[in-house]
């Protein structure tokens, strides 16, 4: 469990406060909008009003007290930027903000952003390989070349083993893990026999996923 700063309730602020809430973790939100924080309230440790440009506001929350400070002001990005440069300057320990284009991410990563997301860049890369391929059933993007990809069993794999197959020595591909009826399993063994039933999670070049998969 973290505790976590989460400034701003946009919708995508809002869906963050959720999913950090569902995954049990210790959150205080910080909106300038009392009706943003009101309907945020069962779903945070605790609330503030108030403007997080404003240092003796934002010095008051005890930003360093967090293990990390999320940035998700939409729509204004000179409080975005002056709020990331001040939680850096309060000694926050990690400051993720969010960028809607490149330039901003360029510009927060220069003034105390240690990381930097940009919600529709990445879901308007997930959504085009994903649904661009008939064979791909989730994607996740690791850095420039590598990510997981969950696929189906190939035809010509199936009752054979993971062991036979050997795609680790012949595409430096990975069988991280196997779905089947929704269910994952971590126990990768090679003795493992494959069938339609089930879904590969496979890490690796992603080139190299793409030949190994025809994707």
């Amino acid at each position: 469990m973290k505790t976590i700063l989460l400034i701003g309730l946009n919708r995508f602020g809002s869906l963050l406060a959720q999913q950090l809430h569902d995954l049990g973790h210790q959150v205080m939100a910080v909106d300038r909008s009392e009706d943003r924080i009101n309907s945020i309230l069962p779903l945070v440790t605790g609330a503030q009003i108030g403007d997080s440009t404003n240092e003796t506001f934002l010095r008051s929350l005890g930003v360093s007290n967090y293990d990390v400070c999320i940035v998700t002001i939409g729509g204004d990005f000179q409080s975005s930027l002056e709020t990331t440069s001040l939680l850096k300057e309060l000694g926050a320990k990690l400051v993720v903000s969010r960028a809607d284009r490149e330039v901003q991410a360029k510009f927060l990563l220069r003034n105390g952003a240690d990381e930097v997301i940009n919600p529709e860049k990445q879901i308007a890369e997930w959504a085009a390989i994903r649904y661009a391929s008939n064979h791909i059933l989730d994607y996740i993007k690791l850095d420039d070349d590598h990510a997981i990809f969950e696929v189906p069993v190939p035809k010509d794999w199936e009752g054979k083993s993971i062991g036979h197959l050997d795609i680790r020595k012949k595409y430096g591909i990975n069988i991280m893990a196997i779905k089947e009826n929704g269910q994952m399993n971590l126990t990768v063994t090679p003795d493992l026999v494959l069938d339609d039933t089930k879904t590969l999670l496979v890490l690796g070049d992603q080139r190299s996923i793409q030949r190994c998969f025809r994707l």
